[in-house]
Formats: C-alpha cells, structure tokens, sequence
C-alpha cells in the first residue's frame, strides 16, 4: 500500500530524545523492501480470485492471501517510525510529513472514488445512475478516512479503502507520540499498542466491524518495535540476525495454529512472521554482499511490481469489475481453463492500468515531495 523511505536529512538537534539513535550499518534506502510489497499484492490479488481458483492446486495457497496487507503494514510501521525517529527533530516536521503522506495516498485514493462514483457510472449508465450512486455514497466516513469504523458494507471496489483508512489513523496518532515520547519509553508504547489487538479480537471482536482499527494494529506495531529497537538498543548485526530467525519461528508457529483453529492471536503471530521477513531482508542488503533472500526479493520483475503496488491494491477490484462484463462473461462455463484465462487476463489488466497510472499521474505527483524535504 504506502511507500516510505527512511532517510536521515540534516542533523537533528541534541536536545531531540532520539538525536543520534540510527545505527551507522542502516541503510538509508533498502531496495529489497519493494520487493517485499511485491510479494504482498501478489497475494492480495490473487486471493481475491480466489473463487476463480476452486479446484486448481494454488487455492490451498491463495487462501492466505489475505495475509498480505498485514505485511503492508509491517512494512508501513517500520518506515513510517524510522522517518519520525531519524526527521523529527527537523523544522517543520510535521507540514512536511503529513504533506509528503497527504502526496502518496490521497491523489490515487479520491482518483479512485471519481472512477467509482462518478466516471464509470455515468459512462455505463447515464447521468441519472451516478447521480444517485453520489446520493447514496457513504462520504463523511470516505472523506475523513473513517470507512473502517463503520459497520456499513462497501461497494466491492472501495472495500481494500479501509486498510487505508487504518494507515491514516495511525499516521495521525502515532507520529507525535513516536516524536515526543523519550526513547527509554517508546519500546513500551509500541507493545502496549502491539497487545491491543490480539485483546480486542479476544473479548470484543464481535461487537466491532472486523475491518476495525483496534483489531488490526499488530503488523503496525511489529514494525515500529522494530524501527524503535534498531534506534535503542546498541545490538550487532549478530544479534539481530537471531531475533528475526525468532520472529519467523514465531510466525511459522502462527501459521501452524491457523492450519488448525482459528485464534485471536494469529494475526500477532504473522505479524512477528513479517517481521522476521524483514528484518531478514534489512540485514541482508546491509550485508557486504546481498543475501539469497534480497536477490529474490530483487529481481526486475517483483521490484516492478512493488513499485506499483501502492496503485495495484487501490484499483484492481475496480479493474477486475471493469472487465466482468467483457472477459468473465464470456469464459463462464469453460471450466478450469476459463477461469484461469480469466485471472489471467485480470492480473494483467490490473497490473497494466496500475503501470500507466504510475508513470503518468502517482509519479508527476510524487515529484511534488521535493517541496517538503526535512531540513
């Protein structure tokens, strides 16, 4: 989903609570975590052609797919934390922060609402048809980012929206408490928030929608722990190197719990899984020469489609409705080889559309960030 780079830019202030606190072997870009996105909105496509892959020998894996947007937000924690900790002694932090993750989520976001409420229906159906979708729209929550607080039902094209929304609201609370908070406490506040959800799903989980923030703050929470540690504990790459075999034993322990029975805690157990993935993936590209892991987490391909995930996750369920009528339709009834020439064609549309969008309206935009460099 959202793409952050955590670049240490001007020298913060030594009265900062966290000035100093980057280790020197960090890298100030790791190419591998684009890989690392790649991976995840592979996932999440495919499982949500997962009706289309009924009987075929992938579903078994497919199923999982939803897992991907839980390593969206490990990812998002880390970097997110990382830019907070290394930039927030900079003036002007927080005009700069919110506007550079205003650049990278909102265009793409209300794109998507245009094309779904306003320019499909009305290209497909007439004025009066989208005039009545926009009367209907749900678009105080849509606006404000609050989509998944809501027990309302989303049109299927807007449903991944509230992954979003969480991001938003952990934008919003989390960056001045991970900015202002001394360090000796910041480890504490990122498990307190890590224990929230497995706790909420445990005794309320039926009593809040289940796209909730509190029930999906696990993978935000393993990557700012992880973010905070790198800053705080003086560690060695040794060191680390066994805490993230630890956060995948974990994670495989999760995946042999949910093989199983279901359980509130799973989520946390992944959540610790992707965690090792990327710690995994950190100190492999640190490493004098690239691990066997950031080589595959590096090829061309997965790199390109990590670049434009962000994009992919935000319109692939619009694209896959786009071409129901036209693709779906006319392979219905064909069997398995129908319903792979389907996927087929959906990924590739979806993965098309994303790409061209990239280059013409998420990069123009993107470019825009210079405007609002930490200094």
């Amino acid at each position: 989903m959202s793409s952050a780079v955590s670049a240490a830019s001007g020298a913060p202030s030594p009265s900062h609570p966290h000035a100093g606190a980057r280790p020197a072997w960090l890298p100030d870009f790791i190419p591998a975590f684009d890989g690392l996105r790649g991976l995840a909105i592979l996932a999440v496509v495919l499982y949500h052609c997962q009706p289309r892959l009924a009987g075929t020998f992938v579903e078994r894996f497919i199923v999982w797919g939803w897992a991907g947007v839980s390593l969206f937000f490990v990812l998002s924690g880390f970097l997110i934390t990382g830019i907070i900790l290394d930039d927030g002694a900079t003036r002007g932090f927080y005009a700069n922060f919110y506007a550079r993750r205003f650049l990278r989520i909102w265009p793409v976001y209300y794109l998507l609402l245009f094309l779904h409420y306003c320019f499909f229906p009305f290209v497909f159906s007439g004025y009066k048809w989208m005039f009545h979708i926009l009367a209907t729209a749900p678009w105080l929550l849509l606006i404000f980012f609050v989509q998944n607080l809501s027990w309302f039902q989303l049109p299927g094209a807007i449903g991944p929206t509230w992954s979003l929304a969480i991001e938003q609201q952990f934008y919003l609370f989390w960056t001045p408490i991970a900015r202002k908070l001394p360090r000796r406490w910041l480890p504490l506040a990122a498990i307190v928030m890590l224990s929230i959800s497995p706790l909420v799903r445990r005794f309320y989980g039926d009593k809040l929608p289940p796209v909730h923030t509190l029930t999906h703050l696990d993978g935000l929470a393993i990557g700012a722990l992880i973010a905070i540690a790198l800053r705080v504990y003086p560690l060695s790459q040794t060191a680390w190197r066994w805490i993230a075999r630890a956060c995948l034993f974990i994670g495989l322990c999760g995946v042999l719990l949910m093989l199983r029975v279901g359980s509130p805690y799973t989520d946390t157990l992944l959540a610790f899984g992707f965690g090792g993935m990327l710690l995994s993936a950190l100190l492999g590209q640190a490493a004098p020469r690239p691990t066997l892991w950031v080589r595959v987490l590096t090829r061309p391909w997965l790199l390109f489609i990590g670049k434009i995930s962000y994009g992919l996750y935000v319109i692939h369920i619009l694209v896959f409705s786009i071409l129901g009528g036209y693709v779906d339709k006319p392979l219905d009834g064909h069997g398995i080889p129908g319903n792979l020439a389907i996927v087929i064609i959906r990924i590739a549309a979806a993965i098309g559309a994303s790409a061209l969008m990239f280059k013409y309206y998420e990069k123009p935009i993107l470019k825009m960030k210079r405007y609002f460099n930490f200094t």
